[in-house]
């Protein structure tokens, strides 16, 4: 292969890598069709390959992708129109519709129509579930299977679940527009949710042979830096936030065999301080609007821990309170559970203890394996071993990530 061509096949290869889901979602704007969208942005990209090499890389790469991807979406429905006569009337539209101007497309444009995407993604028509696979799937770019295994679920059941939402916004015509102003607020909520079970996903993963994924956490931030910057919500600024002050802690959370550390026990000098500072002014930003949501508690509480040198110098009181008013504002049991541990940390092991058999008697985290570890960590702490050894038990029945199930049979060994 010629020194240009191994030059113009890495210059393609990093577009795609960098540019493809955003110009994929200005071809879904273009075009209203997703597998059409799809398809004609990888044939773009494939004719890139051949043209760029002969005739030059063109001034504007990505106008140029999106522009072919169009004129080659256009001969897949001239090529279909053999089989189905009512695409004849839509490849005639959008051959008489004049070209949208593409030849100045920029970055911005590009996230603008991504935003447009996301909130088709995620419009409340949608299912909760459907709304995270699509967003994985078609804002994310995660292949069917990637999806299918960071929710448990059978690649199958995914892609039937795809689908549908796809069938669901062509059939109810759902626009691929950012909502009108008064409509932001509902729909933000759906959005800020989807990213953040992305986040989750990608910062714990639910299971498999690691405790993170950082592809998913990646594009979660990634996702979540497109909101800030185009709709500088305070919910959007927390969640970003929260989002890169637990991503700051990503490197001290596994040792070096990729076993489980746990936040007592980090090497705090491994957590990444740019991301806590950018973390911490988002904080600041959003407390100042004086809405404060779930997300922004929730980055608050983070805040405190990144401010700790140590793990004994943490202000435990201060994340309390916090917990008390996020109790308030988005009331759960799993909140009810962070806070018992806090309250744990600051009134001591056997106060905390109360708090959290209270929370499982409300029988709503049975099946949550952290609810059962929680216990089994004070009731380790106040010496009271077979209730320990008990709750260690039906939490590794229950946890399915393997860093997490060698952490909970290392703790059952040393009760031994």
């Amino acid at each position: 292969m010629a020194s240009g061509e191994e030059d113009v096949e890495q210059l393609i290869a990093t577009i795609y890598q960098r540019e493809s889901r955003r110009i994929f979602a200005t071809l879904v704007r273009l075009l209203g069709d997703f597998d059409l969208a799809e398809d004609a942005m990888h044939e773009a990209f494939a004719s890139a390959m051949t043209q760029w090499t002969n005739e030059g890389v063109p001034q504007n790469p990505r106008a140029w992708l999106v522009s072919t991807g169009r004129f080659k979406a256009i001969d897949t429905i001239r090529r279909r129109t053999r089989f189905d006569a009512n695409l004849e009337q839509l490849a005639r539209r959008m051959e008489a519709e004049s070209p949208p101007d593409i030849s100045q497309l920029d970055r911005r444009q590009l996230e603008d129509d991504q935003l447009r995407l996301i909130f088709t993604c995620c419009h409340p028509a949608l299912a909760a579930d459907t709304q995270v696979a699509l967003t994985l799937r078609e804002v994310c770019g995660l292949k069917t299977e990637e999806v299918a295994s960071a929710f448990l679920t059978k690649p199958s059941t995914m892609a039937q679940r795809i689908v549908r939402g796809k069938a669901k916004i062509r059939e109810a015509n759902i626009p691929f527009e950012v909502p009108a102003l008064d409509e932001v607020p509902q729909r933000l909520d759906s959005v800020l949710s989807v990213v953040y079970l992305v986040f989750n996903e990608g910062y714990s993963a639910s299971s498999g042979e690691s405790a993170t994924r950082t592809d998913l956490s990646a594009e979660a931030i990634r996702l979540g830096r497109l909101l800030a910057e185009l709709l500088p919500d305070a919910e959007v600024l927390g969640l970003l936030a929260l989002m890169l002050l637990h991503e700051s802690r990503r490197t001290a959370r596994t040792d070096a065999t990729g076993d489980l550390v746990l936040l007592e026990d980090q090497d705090r000098s491994l957590w990444d301080q740019q991301l806590i500072a950018e973390g911490r002014q988002l904080v600041s930003r959003a407390l100042a609007t004086g809405r404060i949501g779930m997300y922004t508690l929730q980055a608050s509480i983070s805040a405190v821990h990144a401010s700790a040198a140590e793990f004994d110098a943490t202000d435990w009181s201060q994340i309390v309170s916090y917990y008390d008013i996020l109790l308030q504002a988005a009331p759960s049991p799993v909140v009810r559970l962070n806070r018992a541990v806090a309250i744990a940390m600051r009134d001591g092991a056997e106060v905390g203890l109360a708090e959290v058999d209270e929370v499982l008697a409300s029988g709503q985290l049975q099946d949550y394996h952290l609810a059962h570890a929680a216990r089994a960590d004070l009731c380790r702490r106040l010496d009271r071993t077979d209730d320990a050894r008990a709750s260690y038990q039906a939490a590794l029945e229950l946890a399915t990530q393997e860093p997490e199930r060698r952490f909970l049979e290392k703790r059952l060994r040393e009760l031994a």
